[in-house]
Formats: C-alpha cells, structure tokens, sequence
C-alpha cells in the first residue's frame, strides 16, 4: 500500500481552492459601506489624505456636475495678486490636529492626472465637519482659472485673499472673476473680501460687485496674521449658518471682525503661532465662562453680540460680568473676549468709584471713550443686572455717534429675547 510523503502537495486541496463558491449570497455595490460613502463626496477614497475621481470630460465641468449633484457646504479660498490660500489651509489644519487632504482628478481609461486640488475638513461642534477648499489647483492654465471660478461659483462662503495690487491692476485680476459671475452657473451668494496689504479702493470695487452680480459683498479691514484672517471667516461662517439665504443685497457691508494689523511681509505671508488660532466654527464663548452661562441666558446674547458686532467700523466686542470680570460672549477680532473684559471690568470700576467719590449717583456709567486709531463703547446691559458690552471699533470706519445710537437700538433685542 502506498504512503503520502508529508512533502507531497496536495494537489485536491488546491484544485477545490480555484473552484467558485457557489453558497455565496449575491451581493448589490450599493450595499458595500465604501460605496454609500463615496456617494455623499466627490471621487473615492484611496488613501487617508487622498481622493480620486475619474472623469470622462474636462476637470472643471466634472467638478461642477460633481457640486450639482451632491450641493455641499463648503468655503472656497482664492487668492487675488498672492499665494496665501495654501498657506493658511495648511496652518489651519496644524492647528486644528488635521490632515491637508488631496483630491485628483483623473482621465477614465488612461489614468493620468487632469488637476489636483487642497482641501482640510474641519471639525465642528456638531460633529459634521466642514470643509474648506483652496482654488490654487495644480493644473494646466484653462483648468486651473476654470476649477477656481466653479469652486467659488458654488462656495457658501467665497473668501477673496487680497494681495498688494494697484487700482488698476485689480480690477484686471477681477476682470475674469466678473466674466465668470455673468456667464454662469454661480448660485454662490456670499463673498468676503480680505486685504493682506493696505485696501485701498477694495470695498468701492466690492460695492460695485455686489451691484452689478447681485450678491453679497463683506469687506475686512487689512489682516496678516492667520488667526485674525480665521476670525473673519468663521465669523462670517456662522451668521450665515444662523441666518437664511439672503435675497438681493442691496450692496456691501463691512466684516463683523478684525483690527488694524501690522504690515505683512513682502510676499503677502502670514506670521502665525498655532496657539493663536481659535477653534474651528466654535460657538464664541468664552470657555472661562461656560460653566457660568446657561444656555437660555446664552442664546440670546449670542444673537446680540453677532448684532453689535454688524455696526460699522466695528471691530471687537465682548458681553462680560462685570463683578467677575468673566467674559460670556464675544465676537470679531483683536482684542480676544478676555482682555476685553478685564479691561471692561477695571475701566467700570474705576468710573464707578470716580462717581460715587463725587457724590453723582450709584449708577453703573457709559462711557465712549476715543484712542489712536479706535474708539471704546462700555455700556452695561438694560435688563441684564450685572453684565455690559465692551466694543472696539475702528476709528477710521465708524462714525461714533451713530455708533452708539444703533448700540442703544440694540437694547430692545435683549428685552425682545
């Protein structure tokens, strides 16, 4: 009888493994995990940082029959006479621990790369991230200036980083941007203007574009630093999360956040300390005092700070307890919600011991006070016993009677809520 070698292959076992599973269930690709995902974002996943997407046309209309399908949120940045967008993406995600991810798209068939464009997701305290795009694409002249005009086209934010360029030479960079917006499709409603160098006539030509395009136009004074570039845009991000989409502006309004800032350097660079950079779309208040405000007090004085925070020429405000010296809300730029109040505090108290010295009343003061380059408004609250307003405004902006005027009309808001 013969006997099998313990070497001998065993050549059934291997035939049976070549042989179809013929129990095995059919399966439809629309019930694979991987395939309900890829149906909510563009392109496939084929790496931690990178997606890819196969077309069959031009890069830049796929990408928009990509956005008409899918219609996502998300915040486009485009540079305008400098090289800034990739930058600022890049030094948002450090701060905010994510990764710079990658989309590709690639012709079908022949696999080779058409474009390639950044993105970051970033978190947010809903847990659903939001994503930002940089329009400087990796791609041929057509498609780079075609993929930049459908990203802002179809951005709920478009977010114009302004380099040093002359009257003249501006309106020849934005000259391809309007022939865009006339052209068509742009169901983009909202665009934030922001110099990274002296503005000059920037909020005229933004004028004349929320004119001519019938859109929202918000202009920022000069930034150069990324978190007070950051302040801007999630301040504009989340007045128009809270509010409904706008019908026709009737022109531009000034950015709820910012501050006179020093000059950038030559080549339009930010300076930036990741401790700088707040939290992403965060709600804007203070962790100091969270544990102090609930949130039937907060809502409301949310509301009111995003409202004071609109008037012209401002620039910083900050709602604080003023025997705490504890910041509850705050919105816009430089100076941060802390140094607002405590400053807020000292200044009342000191006011305040001045009048009861003198013999004038045990009333909390209002004062309106006129630095440099900006004024102070410290006001307390009607109906909100221990709290007041502190607001920074731009001297060069705001008009401070008027300010103080629509500071006071804002008054009925807090009893309303």
């Amino acid at each position: 009888m013969a006997t099998s070698s313990p070497h001998q292959r065993d050549v059934t076992s291997e035939w049976l493994a070549t042989r179809a599973v013929e129990a095995e269930p059919t399966r439809l690709l629309d019930d694979e995990p991987e395939v309900r995902t890829a149906a909510t974002d563009i392109g496939v996943r084929v790496s931690a940082t990178l997606r890819e997407l196969f077309v069959s046309c031009d890069a830049g209309l796929a990408l928009q029959q990509q956005f008409e399908h899918l219609t996502p949120d998300f915040i486009a940045l485009h540079d305008l006479g400098t090289r800034t967008s990739r930058s600022l993406l890049a030094r948002l995600a450090a701060a905010s621990s994510q990764a710079v991810q990658q989309l590709s798209i690639r012709r079908q068939g022949f696999g080779h790369e058409l474009a390639s464009l950044e993105f970051v997701d970033l978190p947010t305290p809903g847990g659903r991230a939001l994503r930002l795009y940089s329009t400087e694409v990796d791609a041929d002249t057509t498609t780079r200036h075609a993929m930049a005009h459908t990203l802002l086209g179809h951005a709920r934010l478009g977010v114009l980083m302004v380099g040093a360029l002359p009257a003249h030479a501006l309106h020849t960079a934005l000259r391809p941007l309007q022939d865009a917006m006339r052209a068509g499709p742009w169901p983009s409603r909202q665009l934030l203007l922001m110099p990274l160098a002296a503005p000059g006539n920037l909020a005229q030509v933004g004028s004349d574009m929320a004119r001519e395009a019938h859109i929202e136009v918000q202009t920022t004074p000069r930034v150069n630093r990324p978190s007070d570039a950051w302040n801007f845009i999630s301040s504009s991000w989340n007045r128009l999360r809270d509010a409904p989409p706008p019908s026709v502006p009737s022109g531009p309004r000034p950015a709820t956040a910012g501050a006179a800032a020093p000059a950038p350097h030559a080549d339009g660079a930010f300076e930036f300390t990741p401790a700088s950079a707040p939290v992403p779309f965060d709600r804007r208040t203070s962790p100091a005092a969270a544990a102090h405000s609930s949130p039937v007090i907060e809502a409301p004085l949310q509301s009111y700070i995003d409202k004071v925070v609109a008037i012209k020429g401002m620039v910083s405000a900050c709602v604080f307890d003023h025997s705490t010296g504890l910041p509850l809300v705050h919105a816009g730029a430089r100076p941060e919600a802390n140094t607002l109040a405590s400053h807020g505090q000292q200044l009342l108290s000191a006011m305040w011991a001045s009048s009861r010295a003198m013999g004038l009343g045990q009333t909390l003061p209002e004062a309106a006070i006129t630095l440099g380059q900006h004024h102070l408004l410290l006001r307390p609250l009607p109906g909100r016993p221990g709290l007041a307003v502190h607001a920074v405004l731009d001297q060069t902006q705001a008009n401070l009677t008027l300010a103080r005027v629509q500071l006071q009309n804002l008054d009925g808001t807090l009893s309303d809520a």
